[in-house]
């Protein structure tokens, strides 16, 4: 397609995206989660945003029609609907009611929980989108206060407290300060004292993380009141009731300074889309859409450059129709045949190249995910293996588009058996972020699929052999 008629397409697709943001048809499967006069707002919200998830598969070279992709416009909305469903809560709904009295020894500060004392909720699991790229980001959060007045907050509050603002555009400090301010207010307490633990997802070209611990990772914090002031007592007592779950901030405040979101780094135009034509700016203004969808200002200085961002992280995932070669094999369209399988195989003949990174982004979501690939094989009888960087380009090849775990598994397999013959075993072990920011919020969970040809499949043993040596190497198959 030429580019006139690409740009024309982007247009027309813009121009659905901002007529579509005046409708307020209602989703009735999504509305159960906001309750209030928020509903028909967030119903409005995911109308406008279709359009411009639409323009931006187009954008990446994708057929909005496949069945793959035929439902992700409602379901990028959802998530987008869900994930920022802060912005139509307020913190003095969920407070009000929930403070109780209870009187300690005496009526000085921290009198309900005894002279001096503090209540302390650690591990709250969050996560956020980021507001300089728009992808989600992983929060362990901890959450302390000195109880006034002879009285305390529901426990459950602090978090929900916490979670009002996570569900908004952030960066990680910003994100203390709100929450810190928001409870010093509404329970007014003798202070508040907060710490983050923020992991980033970094770009997949640097990405050789096998779990939610490789990423890019800040802490934060945030206090007010008592707990302020170099020699607070209040302070050190709160860092010392959370280094007792292995959290110490102390050495981990040095990472404040490190830059927070990798592609912050990346120079773009501060226009949002109104700047010289290019390939990617119906893309650009289809994200723009998509942040006054949500009731965001484009232009506020922490979103100048955001939807470009957006779109330069999208981009890495472009639909293309490259070939890859493996071993001398091109692996573009590969045709898979079956071998008759004998009887036992010979297991010193089986090669291994485990741990693979690799990120992918999921086609239902638009939403990352990321792990390792472990793959076994019979080797072809003459004693060379293939080298270990054709089997991480091929990864490579297979996660960098629009992918689902289950599909990229299989095509994998399919590739490495074009050369091998004998058999082949593929084990993928991921994390997805859809499975965070659409509501599930199962933050540790992994996925693991298999995908088994040839011997492998007629012997047993064979497997059980490649998947103890994915375990003796330090994998956990699940």
């Amino acid at each position: 397609m030429d580019t006139t008629a690409m740009g024309a397409l982007e247009e027309a697709h813009l121009a659905a995206a901002v007529a579509a943001a005046c409708a307020c048809e209602e989703e009735d499967d999504d509305l159960e989660m906001l309750g209030g006069d928020a509903e028909p707002a967030a119903a409005a919200a995911g109308d406008a945003m279709e359009p411009a998830v639409r323009a931006l598969l187009v954008g990446l070279g994708e057929d909005e029609r496949r069945e793959g992709l035929r439902r992700t416009p409602k379901r990028v909305a959802k998530a987008f609907r869900d994930g920022t469903r802060g912005y139509r809560q307020k913190v003095k709904d969920i407070v009000q009611g929930a403070l109780f009295p209870e009187v300690g020894v005496d009526k000085r500060t921290g009198s309900a929980g005894g002279t001096g004392g503090q209540v302390v909720v650690r591990d709250i699991e969050l996560f956020s989108y980021c507001e300089s790229c728009l992808l989600p980001f992983s929060i362990q959060c901890h959450v302390g206060y000195v109880p006034s007045g002879g009285r305390v907050v529901g426990l459950s509050k602090l978090s929900r407290v916490s979670d009002v603002f996570a569900k908004r555009l952030q960066n990680p400090q910003r994100l203390a300060n709100e929450v810190c301010g928001a409870l010093h207010a509404s329970i007014q307490p003798a202070g508040v004292a907060v710490a983050l633990q923020c992991w980033h997802i970094p770009l997949p070209e640097n990405l050789e993380c096998k779990t939610l611990q490789d990423w890019i990772r800040t802490s934060h914090s945030s206090r007010s009141g008592v707990f302020e002031g170099e020699n607070s007592t209040f302070w050190s007592d709160f860092l010392a009731l959370i280094k007792l779950r292995g959290i110490d901030m102390e050495v981990d405040n040095h990472s404040a300074s490190i830059p927070w979101c990798p592609l912050r780094s990346h120079e773009v135009p501060l226009s949002n889309g109104h700047c010289k034509k290019s390939s990617t700016n119906g893309m650009v203004s289809a994200v723009t859409s998509m942040l006054l969808s949500l009731g965001e200002d484009p232009l506020r200085k922490e979103l100048l450059g955001t939807p470009q961002r957006y779109v330069q992280w999208l981009m890495k995932f472009r639909a293309c129709n490259l070939d890859v070669k493996l071993n001398g094999f091109t692996l573009g369209n590969v045709s898979i045949y079956e071998r008759p399988g004998g009887g036992k195989a010979d297991h010193g003949a089986i090669r291994s190249e485990l741990h693979l990174p690799f990120c992918a982004q999921c086609e239902h979501h638009l939403l990352p995910f990321y792990g390792v690939v472990h793959i076994g094989y019979f080797d072809n009888g003459n004693g060379e293996g293939i080298d270990r960087s054709h089997f991480q380009a091929l990864v490579h090849f297979y996660g960098c588009k629009l992918q689902v775990q289950e599909r990229m598994t299989r095509q994998i397999a399919e590739a490495v058996y074009s050369v091998s013959h004998n058999g082949v075993m593929v084990v993928v072990e991921a994390n997805h972020i859809c499975m965070i920011s659409r509501g599930v919020e199962k933050i540790r969970s992994n996925t693991a699929t298999i995908a088994v040809l040839g011997q492998f499949l007629t012997d047993p043993s064979a497997k059980a052999c490649f998947l103890q040596n994915v375990l003796d190497t330090g994998g956990s198959v699940v």
